[in-house]
């Protein structure tokens, strides 16, 4: 059985309900927090003219957040790619 959770979450002080599945609540949850929390930064620490602004440098924090780890794992791929055919590289040469 698949229920579904009816919840509220609020960001940028509006409240949004949502219904989701119960193992997307703690992360949607622990998103909206993290929303919140950068809001608050962007406000504090620069002059900001309305919730459209900071919402804006939110969306585009967590984006750049994203293609980093991306890029990270593209370069992780691509290294564990290199380390292979250096062991296999060595594996042939032992066997001689």
């Amino acid at each position: 059985m698949n229920e579904k959770l009816k919840i509220k979450l609020s960001i940028a002080d509006r409240v949004y309900p949502l219904t989701v599945d119960p193992m997307q609540e703690e992360g949607l949850r622990s998103a909206s927090k993290k929303i919140d929390i950068m809001i608050k930064q962007f406000e504090e620490n620069y002059a900001v003219r309305d919730k459209q602004d900071v919402l804006a440098m939110c969306a585009l924090q967590f984006a750049s957040q994203l293609e980093q780890k991306i890029e990270t794992t593209e370069d992780n791929q691509e290294s564990l790619e290199r380390l292979k055919k250096i062991n296999d590289l060595l594996a042939n040469y032992l066997e001689k």
